[in-house]
């Protein structure tokens, strides 16, 4: 009996997708329809958005005491400037994306003109296009595009006074490197 109910259950999901396929077949349809774009598109998307988070800043009294707190109890892989996460790219898993967690020290003009002791940074992709449209929406953007070996930046403010950076990165520059990081 404790069988039955499961094997019930996954006839009745393979006759709805049975019927699914069918209904879809009578209709002149060879495949069924999905929301999800294919990999090559996803690829060649040059849309001038963010797509993901690059790091994480915040304020302390005592940076290195921090992140060494955050190395020794919670295993981060810590070099000066806090600790970079590697993680996989959801769209094209063969690529391997970084981002930044970082403590300051307290008081640091970094987060400037923002009043907060944080500031979030988001990853980008088409960072000039985006720069764009963002001043045509009359964002604030707080400076120009700087370009470094790891790929480019810009700072921002939200409605709230909350400082954003935005990155468009090159990834390549922390593998080549070697960096240890946390994974």
């Amino acid at each position: 009996m404790r069988l039955l109910t499961p094997i019930l259950l996954l006839s009745c999901f393979l006759f709805a997708c049975v019927e699914g396929q069918q209904s879809n077949q009578q209709q002149g349809e060879d495949t069924p329809k999905t929301d999800v774009p294919s990999e090559e598109k996803v690829r060649q998307d040059t849309t001038p958005k963010v797509t993901g988070i690059g790091g994480i800043f915040f304020g302390t009294a005592d940076p290195e005491a921090m992140r060494n707190w955050y190395g020794d109890n919670l295993g981060l892989a810590i070099d000066d400037y806090g600790s970079p996460f590697e993680f996989r790219n959801a769209n094209n898993p063969d690529e391997v994306n970084y981002l930044r967690w970082g403590p300051f020290e307290a008081g640091s003009n970094y987060f400037d003109p923002s009043e907060k002791e944080f500031m979030i940074n988001y990853r980008v992709q088409n960072i000039e296009g985006l720069v764009r449209n963002l001043r045509a929406s009359g964002v604030n953007v707080l400076d120009s595009i700087q370009s470094f070996d790891y790929g480019k930046f810009v700072h921002i403010m939200d409605p709230d006074g909350n400082k954003i950076e935005l990155w468009e990165p090159i990834d390549s520059f922390f593998y080549d490197s070697g960096i240890e990081t946390t994974k």
